[in-house]
C-alpha cells in the first residue's frame, strides 16, 4: 500500500531529493586539475576510478545548463561555469578532431581510450551543445549541436554505415536509437517553432518508426524489430525494456500535447506507459524489472531481473505526465506507488543522490553512485521534470 501522496506533500519531497543529489555533484564530481567531470564516485563521494566516459560529461553538462535555464537557486555563475568548463573539456578532448564523432572513453587528462560503435556520446553532445546555448546565448554552441544532429539523422535514419553496426545482419531497427534521435530533437528544437518547422519531417519519422514497436495487438513493446516492423524470431525478437517502453511513452506523450495529437496520445499512455509498467511490475518484490521475455521465458540477459534507478526515473516521469494529461486518479495512485518503492530503495540521504543497482529482491547490488553508465542526468532530469510537472498541477489546483 503506498503512502498517500498530495501533489504539495510530493513536490516538497522531490525539490529536496533534486537539492540533495545536486549537492553530491557539485561537491565532489568537478575536475579542476584536469577539467571535465569525475563520475566514478562511490556512496560517499569519493573517486575509485578516473576514465571519464564522454557520454557522462556530455550529460551532465547537459544537465547543468538545464537547472541553470529552468530553477532560480541553480541560475548561479558556479553552476554555469561548471557547464562551460565541461564543454571545453567536452570540445578539446571528447570530439574526435575533425570528425562528427566522440570517444566513449577518455583518460583523466582527456586521452582517446575507446570509440563506441553507438550513436549515444554524439546524442548527449548534441543535447548538450543545445542546452548551453540557451543558458549563454552564445549562438556558437547551437551551430556545434545542429552539426552532430546532422551527423545522427544521417546515422539513424538513413545510413549508419559510417558509425558500425552492432548487427552483422542488417535492417533491425532498435528502439533505443529512435527514441533517442525523438528526444535529441525535442531538446534541439525546444520552444523554437522555426526549429520544430526545419525538424518536422524527422520528428514525424521517430513517432513513426517508434510505434513500429508495439507488436502483438498492441500488448508488447519490442526492443527490436525489423525495419519495416515485424517482430523478429528468437529472444532477441521477443526482448522488452520496460524503461525503455516507458520512456519512449512520455516522449511520444510530449509530441502528442505539442501536436494535439488524441490517438498519438492514447497510444502513449496505453500502450508505452501503462502496459510495460503492468508487465514490468514485479508482484512479489515490487520494482520493475530490467527485461521481459513476450513468451515468459526467462531473459537471457543475466541481470533481468535487477532493478535498476534510470527505469523507475522514466516511469516517475512517465506516470506524472500521463496525470497531468488525463487527471486519471489511478494513473495518480500508480505514481505514488512507484514514488514509494523508488524513494525507499534507491535514495540515499546520508549521503545524498541515488543508488542505481538493486536486485529482484530490492537489497543494494552496489553502492556506488556514478560510474560507466550512472551520472549526473536521470535522477536530477526526473526530479526537476516532475517538481515542474507538480507545480503545475498545484497551479492549476488555486487557479480553480
Amino acid at each position: 500500500m503506498s503512502n498517500c501522496w498530495t501533489v504539495c506533500s510530493a513536490l516538497e519531497k522531490l525539490k529536496a531529493e533534486l537539492d540533495s543529489a545536486m549537492k553530491f555533484w557539485l561537491q565532489h564530481s568537478h575536475d579542476k586539475q584536469c577539467g571535465g567531470f569525475l563520475h566514478c564516485l562511490s556512496r560517499e563521494g569519493k573517486v575509485f576510478d578516473t576514465i571519464k566516459y564522454g557520454w557522462m560529461v556530455c550529460r551532465q553538462v547537459w544537465m547543468y545548463a538545464k537547472l541553470y535555464n529552468s530553477l532560480v537557486q541553480y541560475h548561479t555563475a558556479e553552476v554555469l561555469d561548471a557547464a562551460k568548463a565541461g564543454a571545453q573539456f567536452i570540445s578539446q578532448h571528447v570530439k574526435v578532431p575533425n570528425q562528427q564523432r566522440c570517444y566513449f572513453m577518455v583518460s583523466r587528462e582527456g586521452v582517446p581510450v575507446k570509440l563506441q560503435r553507438k550513436p549515444f556520446t554524439e546524442c548527449f553532445y548534441t543535447m548538450a551543445f543545445a542546452e548551453l546555448a540557451r543558458a549563454t546565448g552564445n549562438a556558437g554552441y547551437m551551430e556545434l549541436a545542429e552539426q552532430m544532429l546532422g551527423q545522427l539523422i544521417q546515422w539513424i535514419m538513413v545510413d549508419n554505415a559510417s558509425l558500425g553496426s552492432s548487427f552483422l545482419i542488417s535492417g533491425t531497427s532498435e528502439l533505443g536509437r529512435l527514441m533517442m534521435l525523438l528526444n535529441v530533437l525535442q531538446e534541439v528544437c525546444g520552444s523554437d517553432v522555426t526549429k520544430r518547422g526545419k525538424f518536422d519531417n524527422e520528428i514525424k519519422w521517430c513517432i513513426k518508426k517508434v510505434q513500429t514497436h508495439l507488436q502483438r495487438n498492441q500488448q508488447w513493446v519490442c526492443e527490436n524489430v525489423s525495419d519495416d516492423g515485424i517482430e523478429l524470431s528468437g529472444s532477441g525478437g521477443r526482448l522488452m525494456t520496460p524503461g525503455h517502453a516507458i520512456e519512449a511513452g512520455w516522449l511520444l506523450l510530449t509530441e502528442a500535447r505539442l501536436q494535439n495529437l488524441p490517438d498519438l496520445q492514447k497510444t502513449a499512455i496505453d500502450y508505452f506507459i501503462m502496459a510495460p509498467l503492468s508487465a514490468g511490475w514485479d508482484k512479489k518484490f515490487g520494482g520493475i524489472f530490467y527485461f521481459l521475455d513476450a513468451d515468459d521465458h526467462d531473459p537471457v540477459q543475466l541481470e533481468w531481473s535487477m532493478k535498476l534507478w534510470w527505469v523507475h526515473c522514466e516511469t516517475l516521469i512517465s506516470l506524472l505526465m500521463a496525470y497531468q494529461t488525463t487527471s486519471d486518479k489511478m494513473i495518480w495512485e500508480r505514481f505514488c506507488e512507484v514514488l514509494d518503492y523508488t524513494l525507499r530503495h534507491f535514495s540515499d540521504p546520508q549521503h545524498g543522490e541515488w543508488y542505481g543497482y538493486l536486485t529482484r529482491e530490492g537489497h543494494i547490488n552496489q553502492t556506488f553512485k556514478g560510474g560507466p553508465f550512472k551520472g549526473c542526468y536521470h535522477v536530477p532530469r526526473c526530479l526537476l521534470m516532475c517538481c515542474e510537472m507538480l507545480e503545475d498541477l498545484l497551479k492549476q489546483h488555486v487557479d480553480k
